[in-house]
């Protein structure tokens, strides 16, 4: 059997790890970890999500050139917190906008958010996440 790697971290950079902590926190539902230096931990399933503030809070992060994906039982719940911190996405995806919670033309129900970072990130309802494996949905 092939040793196919698993991916166990993901870094967003941002230029505020103080405002990062309490975006992600209310966004996540969860207040995660401190971390030595500049970086905070907050567990996303198997998968730990760093916001690291590469600048010490003296410049512009690098933000992240597509969508980081998240996979939640309860996507009402995580748009209000979503809709709450003003982060849904104004754009176009596919004729609707981004920002609403809407079933996609690959078959995700979900919506899409920009951090105050310029991170853009996805929620995805469990069950119809897009794989590209062969299933009845795809």
């Amino acid at each position: 059997m092939p040793d196919i790697p698993s991916i166990f971290r993901v870094t967003l950079q941002v230029s505020d790890l103080k405002k990062a902590i309490a975006f992600y926190s209310k966004l996540l539902g969860t207040d995660g970890r401190k971390i030595h230096g500049a970086r905070h931990y907050f567990d996303c399933g198997p998968v730990i999500l760093v916001a690291l503030d590469p600048t010490g809070g003296e410049g512009k992060a690098q933000p992240m050139p597509d969508h980081v994906y998240f996979s939640v039982k309860d996507l009402s719940a995580v748009h209000a917190r979503a809709k709450k911190l003003r982060c849904l996405s104004k754009e176009d995806v596919h004729g609707e906008s981004g920002g609403a919670m809407v079933k996609r033309p690959w078959g995700e129900k979900s919506f899409y958010v920009e951090d105050p970072f310029g991170n853009p990130l996805c929620f995805v309802e469990t069950g119809t996440e897009f794989t590209g494996r062969a299933s009845a949905q795809e």
